[in-house]
């Protein structure tokens, strides 16, 4: 006979602004709290809180309050698609062979720091980028190190971490990408860089199951993002439309969250904009209601 387990705590759920960009932030964050999500995961874009306009500081203020009196809490994203190059998807990056393009993705993820700072925020949110043509992998590797230690240094004295998301496509494409980085970096302090997680992204392409990168996760994780997704194929999907199979995977995020892991999960459906407001209610209402799965001892 097997012993019936208790569930674990819910894990802390959001929604990704990068999928309600048909709406203004203030209408998003509204949306989001008459649902009942425990908080947001916040693009800054040029349709939300931009980060490069004027005024920025008293504009986060508003915001801090503004995410305050609805009871939302935050992580920081920087993966706008042209915030900073209205030609270029995701340019400048981290690995550009401008060092002068290097330098402007590095401030744009220094403002993101304070941005996070003010806000409260559980984590700033990146990734590497692509290896540029004719870059060979030590030479990317070394730009991806050399532009990520100042935003630690901020990262640090503001107390808020770093978490680097695994890409599929990107030079940090894997878990054990992120453990080479770490090395390069002198093996920085969890509370500093740390992870983002994308379930999805585990399906794509990681060799072990998605509840177990999770688990393997656990000691570096400040953010989570989730969506269903198919093996070999990086398109974020609704949930129920690709493969990965839920109930271990929210059986992890229960167990993580017992085991004292403050981050969000946050659905990630960055192309589904247009169908954003019944997408935030009906992946709520997915992951509120699916059972979580965990292998029961035996008697």
């Amino acid at each position: 006979m097997s012993t019936p387990l208790t569930p674990g705590p819910a894990p802390r759920l959001g929604y990704g602004t990068n999928g309600l960009t048909d709406l203004r932030l203030d209408d998003a964050l509204a949306l989001l709290a008459d649902l009942g999500y425990d908080g947001v995961g916040l693009t800054l874009d040029h349709m939300h809180l931009d980060p490069l306009a004027p005024d920025l500081a008293a504009r986060t203020a508003q915001l801090a309050r503004r995410l305050d009196g609805l009871g939302l809490q935050v992580t920081v994203e920087t993966g706008a698609r042209y915030v900073l190059d209205p030609r270029r998807k995701h340019g400048p990056s981290l690995l550009d062979p401008d060092p002068d393009a290097r330098a402007t993705r590095t401030g744009l993820l220094l403002r993101a720091v304070r941005v996070a700072a003010d806000l409260g925020a559980h984590a700033v949110h990146c990734f590497s980028g692509i290896t540029p043509e004719g870059t060979s992998e030590a030479t990317a590797w070394k730009r991806l190190a050399e532009s990520l230690t100042p935003v630690l240094d901020a990262a640090a004295a503001a107390r808020v971490p770093l978490a680097v998301e695994p890409e599929p496509g990107h030079l940090l494409a894997t878990l054990d990408d992120f453990h080479h980085l770490r090395g390069l970096l002198g093996d920085p302090e969890p509370a500093v860089l740390g992870l983002t997680l994308d379930i999805g992204h585990c399906q794509c392409l990681e060799p072990a199951a998605p509840a177990d990168c999770l688990r393997a996760a656990a000691p570096w994780l400040h953010h989570v993002q989730i969506e269903d997704m198919r093996r070999g194929v990086h398109e974020h999907l609704p949930f129920g439309e690709g493969e990965i199979d839920f109930p271990p995977v929210l059986a992890a995020l229960a167990d993580l969250t017992a085991g004292g892991y403050q981050g969000l999960t946050v659905v990630e459906l960055p192309r589904h904009s247009h169908a954003g407001p019944e997408l935030a209610r009906t992946s709520l209402a997915f992951l509120r209601d699916h059972p979580a799965r965990r292998e029961s001892p035996a008697c």
